[in-house]
């Protein structure tokens, strides 16, 4: 059958027709993952088309699958870290949607804080397990979208579930049929999708959950989830791993469109952020992400880090507020007393900060030598420089300038006596045996005792 691409405006060839494979025994695919060595990579090499959509999104995971791997948040937090999200995302609704559990009364509180804000965006949508008394919960709640949990690798169905293919198969789809009876958008979450079967299950499945979907009206979302971080972006890289022919494959066989594609990933193998921009790139409109990557095990792609990546694609922030990033961060750390490691991008403490003397000696001349952007601008986050052993002339007449936030007129070169004192100082510290970074109250003293009157002009220029 040859059929008119509309997207390609290419006729091609539309020959396939999958159906479930109702398999006896599970496909693991052992070859792969023999489970007692690094999982294994494995290429075809057949390409399939970047098709980024016109419009892509972000969506939050924070309050949900993020939150169990961190310590509960209160609602007072929970509402807090929402609207500064909110903030982030901008009017255009670049952070779309957020999810909550339902499941505790202290859930429901945050959900319903969250919906009393009043905020276009992100939407309130939840997550809940399977049965008619939660849908008839979310419905009660005022919410228009949920999340279902339809794992759909053999290591679930056959080894967690203790079901058949053709049995999982026929308990989500009524599962999906009760939530839309109840007039809910339903979210189904294809678990695990990057050990699944692709052909002999999630293609059949994503089929007929589109039929549903036209035959309802009401659209059926599919989040594709990377639950153990096995996704690779590589080109040619063979299925069940690749990202690539995951969107395309729903995309191209089991014709979901874009705006009801969702990738969800983990960073098991460090390739979180890599992944969830190539599902944008193939052909998904929505990543899924948590506010600095908390979640589960490694944690999901970080929801700032997509912020960031989207303004790189689609070179606009479109509205977004990047500034809430760094309050984010902050609000975690002091409010929160969440850890954040000091070289995380965007939000550790040192991600925009140097030691070494040879690149403070460039940013004296030109900051944009060693910043990535102007992090002052875009983040409220100026360049740093730590002192230490190497940092040089350069490292001290920078942190002088910075620290003490002197003008143009007034900022001092590496040449000025008092940095010569200063380093002399410094230098005898680590000559004695010191090891840590210098404080920053130890440099103000360290000015004020190598010269007072000066340490005083110094106050009054940065005023």
């Amino acid at each position: 059958m040859i059929e008119l691409n509309k997207k390609t405006n290419l006729l091609e060839e539309k020959v396939y027709n999958y159906e479930l494979q109702n398999v006896e025994n599970p496909q693991l695919y052992r070859e792969i993952f023999d489970y007692e060595n690094v999982p294994k990579i494995v290429f075809n090499n057949r390409h399939v088309p970047m098709n980024m959509p016109e419009n892509i999104w972000i969506t939050d995971t924070t309050f949900r699958d993020g939150q169990q791997s961190t310590s509960p948040f209160t609602v007072e937090q929970i509402v807090e870290l929402f609207k500064l999200m909110s903030r982030l995302g901008g009017k255009n609704g670049i952070i779309r949607q957020s999810e909550f559990f339902l499941y505790s009364e202290k859930d429901k509180k945050a959900a319903r804080a969250c919906q009393e804000l009043g905020l276009e965006f992100p939407e309130v949508t939840s997550w809940i397990r399977a049965n008619k008394k939660d849908f008839e919960l979310v419905k009660e709640m005022g919410l228009k979208e949920t999340g279902v949990l339809v794992s759909c690798s053999d290591y679930h169905i056959f080894k967690k579930m203790n079901l058949t293919r053709a049995q999982a198969l026929d308990k989500y789809l009524g599962t999906v049929k009760d939530a839309l009876s109840c007039g809910i958008r339903p979210r189904c979450h294809f678990e695990d999708i990057t050990r699944a079967d692709f052909y002999g299950f999630v293609v059949p499945f994503a089929m007929e959950l589109m039929k549903l979907s036209k035959e309802s009206g009401i659209g059926i979302k599919i989040r594709a989830c990377d639950t153990m971080g096995f996704g690779v972006n590589f080109v040619g890289a063979a299925l069940p791993r690749s990202v690539p022919g995951i969107i395309y494959g729903l995309r191209h066989y089991a014709e979901v469109p874009s705006e009801l594609l969702e990738w969800h990933g983990h960073n098991d193998f460090y390739k979180v952020v890599t992944n969830a921009t190539t599902a944008w790139l193939y052909g998904c409109s929505a990543v899924n992400c948590s506010l600095l990557g908390i979640g589960e095990r490694t944690g999901n792609c970080p929801l700032e880090a997509m912020a960031i990546e989207y303004a790189s694609l689609k070179g606009t922030a479109d509205g977004m507020d990047f500034t809430a990033i760094t309050d984010i961060a902050n609000y975690f750390e002091k409010e929160i007393g969440y850890v954040i490691p000091s070289r995380t991008p965007f939000v550790g403490r040192s991600f925009n900060s140097t030691r070494a003397g040879i690149h403070a000696d460039g940013m004296l001349k030109d900051e944009e030598i060693y910043n990535i952007f102007d992090t002052n601008k875009l983040l409220n986050r100026p360049m740093h420089v730590s002192i230490n052993n190497t940092s040089g002339l350069a490292g001290i007449a920078y942190w002088i300038n910075e620290y003490y936030e002197l003008p143009k007129e007034h900022k001092i070169e590496k040449t000025h006596p008092i940095v010569a004192k200063v380093k002399a100082m410094i230098d005898k510290e680590y000559e004695d045996g010191r090891c840590s970074v210098m404080g920053e109250d130890e440099l103000d003293n360290m000015l004020r005792i190598c010269d007072k009157d000066f340490h005083k002009k110094l106050l009054i220029y940065g005023e």
